[in-house]
């Protein structure tokens, strides 16, 4: 079922679509994606999102780097109306990995010139609206490069033996370290805040911890797995009134006991998510980003791609299920709340004809933004380029090749490897030549 991306046209992707029952949305027309639209009392010029895509490039204390700035002028540059930062970890124990950012009081000057630089760099009639993404990585923290795994509860498919439960109280210190970091993060000139809650981080795992027994934040009720995640947001929003607040949520795990999910773990179930989302609407929340799966589990789902991962095997769906899933989960949220703006996710395997089904999307109010994560890496001007020339240049998209997601998995600075090859190529040479020494 797995297929590379050889369309030469709309036609033949929209026939493959057919053949696999799919309805994959589909204009020749544009020009909602830059319709301008409201979020408060900020005018965003257009419905592009760069997404958040760690480039494992921060300096040693979290600060960012020349690299790390280097990306985000080019995201400025490239015009999009929203940029969502990667995720910033809020405390060392917490971090993915040893170059991931983290803010704190002695780096924040550093993130307040960065977000200066990128308004600087933004085109006058395009200025970012800048969400700073805050996470704890729970279940996948390696501050120092191995796995320290701190974790809500056990979960039969997810553990490897050597987790650490969090107790309450662990959780409350925790809960501290968001509404420091939010503070921080509005001091540092940030629109929004983003309390992070997909991808299997910490309080994502947190929304299917069943199992999780005399405790506050889990067990059987939705309303004690979903308390952690609305009272970090409850807090930002009095604590801390001047900024926005946000989340990336995964709407559904697709894999067996996770989040909105049915049991065999083959397919969304969104009863439970509609109902987190309901209570963050009742939040006054403006914005919502969408996602599915998990990096770490089925990569396919958050990230439909040509080659998977060296020794990896290939997915059993087409990557054209996995757009369309997305953009039907997504759907259904945006349609539910018709007040939210919801960013929706996956576009990247499109590669040019994601703008076509991007505004198709807009047009059936089926979201409110189009979000690219691993394109941004490839093509961050994108956008500018639409607008600019009327389209864009077919040859400069990713092509899912999946090497920005090697570097990563192997504590590399992350980018594309084929389109800025000087940089992340040469890291991608120098890892397989690593890789040849140590063979």
């Amino acid at each position: 079922m797995h297929e590379k991306f050889r369309f030469r046209n709309s036609d033949e992707l929209l026939q493959k679509a057919c053949q696999l029952s799919l309805n994959l949305p589909f204009s020749d027309d544009i020009s909602p994606l830059f319709y301008p639209v409201n979020i408060g009392e900020r005018i965003i010029s257009n419905r592009f999102v760069v997404q958040p895509m760690e480039g494992y490039d921060s300096e040693p204390d979290g600060s960012p780097s020349d690299l790390t700035t280097r990306r985000y002028l080019r995201y400025a540059a490239g015009g999009s109306g929203i940029i969502w930062f990667e995720a910033i970890a809020v405390t060392p124990e917490g971090r993915s990995n040893p170059r991931q950012l983290m803010i704190n009081t002695k780096n924040c000057e550093r993130y307040k010139k960065l977000v200066e630089n990128i308004r600087l760099k933004s085109p006058l009639n395009a200025q970012p609206f800048i969400v700073a993404q805050l996470t704890h990585s729970g279940r996948y923290s390696r501050p120092e490069g191995q796995p320290m795994p701190l974790v809500p509860c056990n979960h039969p498919l997810l553990d490897k033996g050597n987790e650490k439960i969090l107790s309450d109280d662990d959780l409350v210190r925790i809960q501290d370290y968001f509404i420091a970091s939010a503070k921080l993060a509005h001091e540092a000139g940030f629109d929004a805040v983003d309390i992070k809650a997909c991808h299997g981080y910490l309080i994502h795992e947190l929304l299917f911890s069943f199992r999780r027994e005399n405790s506050i934040y889990g067990g059987p009720e939705p309303v004690k797995r979903f308390r952690f995640l609305l009272e970090t947001i409850d807090r930002v929003k009095e604590e801390v009134p001047d900024i926005m607040v946000t989340t990336r949520l995964n709407i559904s795990d697709i894999y067996p006991g996770g989040f909105s999910t049915t049991p065999d773990g083959k397919n969304y179930d969104l009863g439970e998510a509609l109902m987190l989302i309901g209570e963050l609407e009742k939040r006054g929340l403006k914005i919502l980003n969408t996602t599915m799966g998990s990096p770490y589990f089925n990569p396919h789902v958050v990230r439909p791609y040509d080659n998977p991962l060296p020794g990896a095997s290939k997915p059993a769906e087409h990557p054209l299920q996995g757009v369309v899933r997305m953009i039907e989960g997504t759907s259904i949220v945006q349609h539910a709340f018709s007040g939210l703006m919801v960013v929706g996710s996956a576009y990247s395997w499109l590669r040019q004809f994601a703008l076509n089904t991007g505004a198709a999307v807009i047009k059936s109010g089926g979201a409110t933004f189009i979000g690219f994560g691993r394109n941004s890496f490839a093509y961050p001007e994108m956008p500018r380029d639409t607008m600019t020339k009327g389209y864009p240049e077919s040859s400069k998209f990713c092509i899912t090749c999946s090497g920005c997601s090697r570097l990563m998995k192997n504590f590399r600075p992350a980018g594309c490897v084929i389109h800025d090859r000087e940089i992340y190529g040469n890291e991608l040479k120098k890892l397989i030549d690593d890789g040849k020494k140590n063979s």
